[in-house]
């Protein structure tokens, strides 16, 4: 366990029911910091009986934790800086903060020979500029506070590696790891610590939009769905997809003093390998 109290944490990203923003603002609770939770709508999906952001913190207030819940759009720097502000507003400072805001999959998914302009932008929008944005707003205010911090940052294994079809995502997320790289040595003097986490495929709700985006015409997202997690299953060293707790306690261990003396790392976790490796390591 680590202790994070009397620390603020800002999470973006985490109304999903089972996604990795909501599991890293417990993970955080849990460690004892108090958690600001972003989303760009209230609640995510067609699920009605998740109510999304205030279900999270009503969970974190039930571990005895403070909370709070700000609806905003990270590809917009007004709606960032006025995220940042209400922060500031209601708890003073700002010790930790999780860029885990994501775009969708969708027409993105394509080769790159049919992806539309529109598409590249908003996939970049959201995974870029949304991770700037975040990091030179908290950055400025954890450098006034001078006492230090740490910036996680999502980044993915396709920000290591490209993927056919999914060209837009990785050119967002390799641009992901070089922003932490760089901004990682700009914040150092100031003892910030700034790295980056690259999950495989993990088990929440945007398996379902990839593989709706990704299913061919004969079979079904369900389907394809199912596929995509029987692969990783099968691929992962472990023998199982990774579920958003693993990413989770990554980033607490991140956000801890254990991690002071990590910055500009690209973490990943875990990676998927060929099924000729996996039989190599059986053997």
């Amino acid at each position: 366990m680590y202790n994070l109290q009397g620390k603020v944490a800002l999470v973006t990203g985490a109304g999903g029911r089972n996604g990795i923003g909501r599991a890293i603002a417990r993970r955080l609770a849990i460690e004892g910091a108090d958690v600001v939770v972003n989303d760009v709508t209230p609640s995510r999906g067609a699920n009605a009986s998740w109510p999304g952001l205030d279900a999270v913190v009503r969970e974190i207030e039930a571990m005895g934790r403070q909370a709070l819940s700000v609806v905003a759009d990270v590809s917009s720097a007004e709606q960032v800086e006025a995220m940042v502000q209400q922060t500031l507003d209601r708890f003073g400072q700002i010790d930790i903060l999780v860029n885990n805001a994501g775009a969708l999959a969708g027409r993105d998914r394509v080769p790159v020979v049919e992806l539309e302009e529109e598409a590249w932008d908003r996939i970049q929008n959201v995974n870029a500029k949304g991770t700037f944005l975040c990091c030179r707003a908290v950055a400025r205010v954890m450098i006034d506070q001078n006492f230090g911090g740490k910036i996680i940052n999502m980044s993915s294994v396709s920000g290591k590696k490209g993927v056919a079809r999914f060209a837009a995502y990785c050119a967002s997320k390799f641009a992901v790891i070089g922003f932490t790289q760089a901004l990682a040595l700009e914040l150092a003097p100031h003892h910030i610590n700034v790295n980056a986490i690259c999950p495989s495929l993990v088990e929440t709700e945007r398996v379902a939009d990839m593989a709706a985006a990704l299913a061919p015409e004969n079979i079904t997202a369900d389907e394809q769905r199912r596929l995509m997690i029987d692969r990783a299953n099968s691929t992962t060293p472990l023998g199982r997809i990774a579920q958003a707790d693993d990413i989770a306690r990554t980033a607490a261990f991140l956000a801890s003093t254990e991690s002071d003396y990590l910055t500009g790392l690209a973490i990943t976790v875990v990676e998927e390998l060929p099924r000729s490796a996996i039989g190599k390591v059986l053997k």
